[in-house]
């Protein structure tokens, strides 16, 4: 089943509340109400009774009844109230000696005196008063039927209740407009994003959103931006390698076809397959290196979570037995110093070590003979120089960037190394640094501000 709308809810919501409190109310005012009926009734029930226990009731014949009901007959309107009280006197026998002429004269003369009392007034129930009055010799009873009480509460109720009922109606009216109003926004704006061309990843509109919504609509506009990011790395990965791998596709293709060429010269045939072996390594060199970049470039969240204890000298002696073939082909001195902090200790240990195979990879190419390679990993940093070399000032500017190799360069490469070593170290929040020395060329991966990097942006791919 599915949930209700938010809008929905809230008018149900207010609607359950207001008619709950209005009801509530209502019954302590219907209350209130009686008790206040009551007490004034009461009150003038005492006071009359009170004036008729003070008269004297000796001097009463049966011509002051006939009187005394023609007098009231005369007055305006007397009929309609007349029969909502009454009264009866009555002597020590139990006689009536004189009533109000209406309901009075259907008293019992025999009840509760000094009291209040309930009784059965020709099927009606009436609350009676006795009092025994002053010479002792009569007794007074004053009376009201309980159902013009019951009229009078009612009456009052209804004319208190009715504007508070009216009030509550247009209360409730208010709440549906103002709510229909406010989500009408959010309408809009799920109707934008519904028509929305996919490929529009622009900021979602916040005008006339409700400043509560704000945040929600900021955290989409956030993951546009992700999304964007993301897919201009796709876009900008597949034009790089598109365009990189056309060369040494291209080359293999003319090696293969110098080699089909060439079947009767072996040793033209024997050039051309070293040739395609080289060329199909240089590219299996460059689809690695663009695999490696887009894995890094994909971002953080899309790789599982790593944060071990990094041990840099043996990630350096592994990376050392990747390259000791061109080590000693190239008979270059190879130097580790591990003496102090890293720029930072813990992390995703594949990441460490294709940073630092790149790293070593980029000294080896370009150091030349019987010089030498030094990696230094201390006072959190960690350096890695090559003798004998150094760099055009107007290159070093440009080192970091994808596929930059220098002008005129001989030596083979993607271009990609130096870029690769850039991110991954500012993915842990650290800097790269190239520079010409005393040591020769060197890039340095260091902790700004001489601080350890952030280590709690570690995360990386998996082995």
């Amino acid at each position: 089943m599915r949930p209700l709308n938010l809008r929905f809810r809230l008018m149900i919501f207010f609607m359950i509340i207001s008619v709950s409190v209005f009801t509530i109310a209502g019954i302590f005012s219907w209350r209130e109400s009686r008790e206040k009926v009551d007490e004034f009734f009461d009150t003038y029930q005492i006071a009359l009774a009170r004036q008729l226990s003070t008269a004297d009731w000796s001097h009463i014949v049966s011509e002051t009844q006939k009187i005394s009901d023609e007098l009231v007959e005369r007055i305006d309107n007397a009929e309609d109230e007349d029969e909502s009280i009454g009264f009866a006197v009555f002597n020590n026998e139990g006689r009536r000696i004189f009533h109000d002429g209406e309901n009075g004269g259907d008293f019992s003369p025999f009840g509760k005196t000094g009291g209040f009392g309930t009784e059965r007034v020709e099927d009606e129930d009436w609350r009676v008063i006795r009092l025994m009055s002053t010479d002792g010799k009569y007794i007074v009873a004053v009376g009201q039927e309980l159902d013009f009480r019951h009229e009078i509460v009612e009456d009052m109720f209804e004319e208190f209740m009715m504007p508070w009922g009216l009030g509550l109606v247009i209360l409730l009216l208010a709440i549906i407009l103002m709510l229909t109003r406010e989500f009408s926004s959010l309408n809009r704006l799920a109707q934008q994003l519904k028509t929305r061309n996919p490929d529009d990843l622009s900021a979602l509109d916040q005008s006339g959103i409700p400043q509560e919504v704000s945040p929600l609509i900021n955290a989409v506009n956030q993951l546009f931006q992700r999304i964007e990011s993301m897919l201009q790395r796709e876009r900008n990965f597949i034009s790089d390698s598109a365009h990189e791998l056309r060369s040494p596709l291209t080359a293999l293709k003319v090696q293969l076809e110098v080699a089909q060429m060439s079947f009767d010269d072996p040793e033209l045939i024997r050039q051309s397959l070293e040739k395609l072996e080289q060329g199909v390594d240089r590219s299996t060199r460059l689809v690695e290196q663009l695999l490696a970049f887009s894995r890094i470039e994909a971002g953080l969240n899309a790789l599982p979570k790593s944060n071990d204890e990094l041990d840099w000298k043996s990630i350096i002696n592994q990376v050392k037995e990747e390259c000791l073939p061109r080590l000693e082909s190239k008979n270059l001195n190879f130097i580790i110093e591990v003496s102090g902090l890293p720029p930072f200790r813990n992390g995703n240990a594949v990441w460490a070590a294709l940073m630092m195979r790149n790293l070593v990879d980029n000294a080896v190419k370009y150091t030349p003979e019987n010089a030498t390679i030094k990696v230094t990993v201390g006072n959190k940093e960690i350096k890695v120089c090559n003798s004998d070399t150094i760099v055009d000032p107007e290159d070093l500017v440009h080192f970091g960037q994808r596929f930059y190799r220098p002008a005129g360069q001989k030596i083979e490469g993607s271009g990609l190394g130096l870029s690769i070593v850039n991110k991954i170290a500012s993915i842990y929040n650290c800097r790269t640094e190239y520079a010409n020395t005393k040591e020769g060329f060197c890039v340095t991966i260091y902790a700004s501000g001489g601080k350890e990097c952030n280590r709690s942006a570690i995360t990386g791919v998996s082995a």
